[in-house]
């Protein structure tokens, strides 16, 4: 105590053998320089961490709070030493209402890149590159939805207390409380889409009929759920398309969620063979391309005949595979495999249209079975 009473005298002693102009300059030169060796002396002692490969917690600090302490710790040094400087009342009271503000737009954009560094040690521990990552998209859901809600509440609470800082603000805030219940009526019918689209986000973020990296059909379209915002969802198309859709769409309206509850399906290869096919030959051959193709999860081998057309027999190849993207690539490798196998095997049991000769006389005439001359080789209509 008798230590801090002595340095208040011997600043006091100093400033007074000073012009104010050049005390206050000292001051607030000193602030500045005493600020930025804080934010050194902390970079430094965390720098080692900045070349880290992977994920490290210090690492991430310095990432995203370095360059908010840049300002945040200068202007917060300086503001504990405003009261020591040289100044009227006149422009003493100006200064600390800027450097007040400037302090709280710094302290907002520290704590939303907080948000960050909150948001990389989830993702960390939670890998979306995993094979089963249901919990993964789970838990990135909700935290993308509760990362934009929380900072927009930093905003709207710093923008406040600015504001409530000027004393015109706050007369009129206390005039303008009369009229709220009218105001909230006439907002409520104007921004009631806006509110549908806000907690239908709620909704979506906590019962998750959607999740961030599913996989949707909406719209006749295939692609994966990119990004969740407030009001809309931004779906990637397989062609790097984008479609963008209201957020409240997924509550009113139906669509295909593959991955719902897993990544795992089913794929289907259809072929078509003339009847004289040898089905258990292909069937031997199915098994064998299946067990060759690291795309295949073991899961599900079947092949069927599924239906028996006019003229063909179709047969049903039925696959798993441990997600969808895998599954269109297995499919189109049985469906070429089969294919092939069967031209190179058994061209002749290939969908076939039949001409059936008779020497110039009539040939019956259901279907494709035409009547063609014997020596033109002339289809003959059955007329003639």
């Amino acid at each position: 105590m008798l230590l801090s009473i002595n340095m208040k005298q011997q600043i006091a002693s100093l400033s007074n053998q000073m012009p104010d102009w050049a005390w206050n300059l000292i001051v607030f030169a000193a602030a500045i320089i005493i600020g930025m060796v804080l934010k050194f002396v902390i970079t430094t002692l965390l720098k080692h961490y900045k070349n880290v490969s992977g994920y490290s917690l210090f690492k991430s600090l310095l990432t995203h709070l370095g360059g908010p302490l840049d300002y945040f710790v200068p202007l917060f040094t300086l503001n504990l030493m405003t009261p020591i400087m040289q100044l009227s009342k006149g422009y003493l009271d100006p200064l600390d209402r800027i450097l007040g503000i400037l302090l709280i737009i710094s302290f907002a954009n520290l704590l939303i890149n907080a948000i960050k560094v909150l948001e990389d040690f989830v993702y960390f521990n939670y890998d979306l590159s995993k094979e089963d990552n249901l919990k993964e998209r789970k838990i990135r859901t909700q935290l993308q939805f509760i990362r934009k809600i929380i900072i927009a509440l930093i905003v709207l609470i710093s923008l406040s207390i600015i504001l409530l800082s000027f004393d015109n603000v706050r007369k009129i805030g206390a005039g303008l409380l009369t009229g709220v219940g009218i105001s909230g009526i006439i907002i409520g019918f104007a921004a009631q889409k806006s509110l549908g689209n806000l907690l239908a986000g709620f909704q979506i973020a906590f019962t998750q009929p959607i999740r961030i990296d599913d996989v949707l059909v909406v719209e006749g379209e295939w692609g994966r759920v990119e990004e969740i915002t407030l009001t809309y969802v931004v779906l990637n198309i397989w062609d790097q398309r984008r479609l963008i859709l209201p957020i409240n769409y997924f509550i009113e309206k139906p669509f295909q969620n593959w991955t719902r509850s897993t990544a795992e399906i089913l794929g289907t290869v259809f072929v078509y063979v003339d009847y004289t096919y040898p089905v258990d030959e292909l069937r031997d051959e199915f098994t064998r391309l299946l067990n060759l193709s690291p795309l295949w999860d073991k899961r599900v081998q079947v092949l069927q005949v599924t239906d028996a057309k006019e003229h063909t027999l179709e047969l049903r190849a039925l696959v798993s595979a441990s997600n969808s993207s895998k599954a269109f690539d297995l499919r189109c490798y049985i469906r070429e495999g089969l294919v092939k196998f069967i031209a190179q095997n058994h061209p002749q049991s290939l969908p076939l249209n039949r001409w059936v000769t008779h020497g110039g006389k009539k040939a019956p005439t259901d279907g494709e079975v035409k009547q063609i001359d014997s020596k033109t080789g002339n289809p003959n209509s059955p007329d003639k």
